[in-house]
């Protein structure tokens, strides 16, 4: 009897074990697996772009800001290349001036107005804005994107009457 019990327990200490070395290899085998497919992503770095960069030096900003498929687009203003408000008192023509530098920036980072998912606009002056905006739709073909209109008491220079900023995502 004691042989026999003996055995029995012996048989069935191996067959546990058995089942505890099946289940560990089974567990390493879908942790290879999962190892196998796990995408490796690197950190990702932001990529600054300046438009006019000196001026964006002396004010202490980058006009924008690219991290994984988000691009961050300053306010733009209208203004020449040597910082100097352009189309004073014409808020359509400051509207359009705003978009020409926007799109200049979204051409860099190889996007297009179809792109952005946010657009804020600040202005001085909302009932000319309102009244204006019509321009827009000449940007935005396929929809538009979400985002504020807010009428501000100043920007930048007193001779700035709308500012245009935007948030993008750019598909891989």
């Amino acid at each position: 009897m004691k042989k026999t019990t003996a055995k029995l327990i012996l048989s069935s200490t191996l067959v546990m074990f058995t089942l505890v070395f099946q289940s560990c290899e089974q567990k390493q085998q879908q942790q290879t697996k999962e190892i196998e497919n796990e995408t490796i992503v690197e950190s990702e770095k932001p990529e600054y772009f300046l438009l006019r960069p000196d001026i964006e030096k002396a004010y202490g900003y980058s006009h924008a800001v690219k991290i994984g498929n988000t691009i961050k687009i300053s306010g733009a203003v209208s203004m020449d290349d040597e910082g100097n408000p352009t189309a004073i008192g014409d808020l359509e023509q400051q509207i359009k001036n705003c978009y020409a530098d926007l799109e200049k920036i979204l051409n860099h980072y190889g996007c297009s107005f179809d792109d952005v998912v946010k657009e804020d606009i600040f202005t001085t002056d909302m009932a000319q804005m309102i009244e204006k905006s019509a321009y827009r739709a000449e940007i935005y073909k396929n929809g538009f994107p979400t985002g504020s209109w807010l009428e501000v008491k100043g920007l930048a220079l007193p001779e700035f009457m709308v500012e245009i900023e935007l948030e993008v995502h750019k598909s891989e």
